[in-house]
């Protein structure tokens, strides 16, 4: 699938306003979550000794959207879960070309955002690594 490149095109691919308009980060990790589920079945890989305890409530905490705090002692794998929520996001999300914030290109607040079929926009990719989480263009 080749990524669009216009905002016409974004209006026919699979990141529709309709899509993007209502979709929030926690419908996207939900979204992402039980796509996951399905295919590997294996949610936080490296975390040891979690699985019937912690990880059953994180994923529970996603599917109904709810938000929750990771509390414990040191070396519990609470940064080492929140690392590995990263990979629950989209990988591409699109932005406006030029535009100074990269916001939802249907609804941009800057004032370098046109609505018109042929504005330029470009997919934002994002990069997460065990040790950082960086946006690149």
């Amino acid at each position: 699938m080749s990524l669009p490149r216009t905002l016409g095109e974004l209006r026919q691919s699979p990141f529709s306003e309709q899509r993007l308009r209502s979709r929030r980060v926690k419908d996207e990790l939900r979204d992402n979550l039980i796509t996951k589920l399905r295919e590997t079945g294996s949610v936080f890989p490296g975390i040891v000794g979690y699985d019937d305890t912690v990880v059953p409530q994180i994923v529970n905490a996603i599917l109904s959207r709810h938000n929750f705090i990771l509390l414990g002692l040191r070396g519990q794998a609470k940064s080492r879960i929140l690392r590995a929520l990263t990979g629950l996001l989209d990988a591409q999300i699109p932005y406006i070309a030029g535009c100074e914030i990269h916001d939802n290109p249907y609804a941009s607040a800057a004032a370098a955002a046109t609505r018109s079929p042929s504005t330029a926009i470009k997919p934002r990719l994002r990069i997460c690594s065990p040790t950082t989480a960086t946006w690149k263009n």
